[in-house]
């Protein structure tokens, strides 16, 4: 049980000791997506959704998932969040299809890292992209969540080529 970190000599789940790590910069960036038709696409671009701006209520989403990841992962601690940011670019598919890419960047001055505060922020605009449009159609689809990059810690470095292919650290 040594190589898990989130356990105990009982073998039970556990919150990480980071007091004795070193505080870094750290940062990272998650990605995740959704895929849509037509339709729910001209709703969004048009601003024409009943609840709102999408895409601004998606952001603020991810902004306040990140902030309360602690909350909602049980082993993350709460850390000083300095920035969140996130992003969207749209990609036509086949006929008649897109895909929102949300890109959600979170950092840090700490002792631990924030891929899971990236991951959430994404995760959660996603998801609430899906909230305000389903609606319009309930078959949209929340694509691949990963980490894309993370800087600073003991670990290292980490970046992803090419998307979701390789990992180079």
């Amino acid at each position: 049980m040594t190589d898990f970190t989130h356990f105990n000599e009982q073998a039970r789940a556990k919150m990480v000791d980071i007091t004795d790590k070193k505080e870094s910069s750290r940062k990272a960036i998650a990605h995740s997506s959704v895929q849509m038709d037509q339709n729910v696409y001209d709703n969004i671009v048009e601003q024409k959704n009943k609840k709102g701006d999408v895409l601004a209520v998606a952001q603020v989403a991810g902004i306040m998932g990140a902030k309360q990841t602690s909350s909602i992962i049980p082993m993350c601690h709460p850390i000083p969040i300095s920035g969140v940011d996130l992003s969207f670019e749209w990609q036509p598919l086949e006929t008649d299809m897109y895909e929102l890419g949300i890109t959600a960047e979170v950092k840090t001055i700490g002792n631990t890292g924030v891929e899971m505060e990236a991951l959430t922020a994404a995760s959660a605009a996603a998801l609430t992209v899906y909230d305000m449009c389903k609606a319009i159609d309930k078959a949209m689809i929340i694509g691949q969540t990963y980490l894309q990059e993370k800087s600073g810690g003991k670990s290292g470095d980490f970046k992803r080529d090419g998307g979701t292919g390789s990992l180079s650290q």
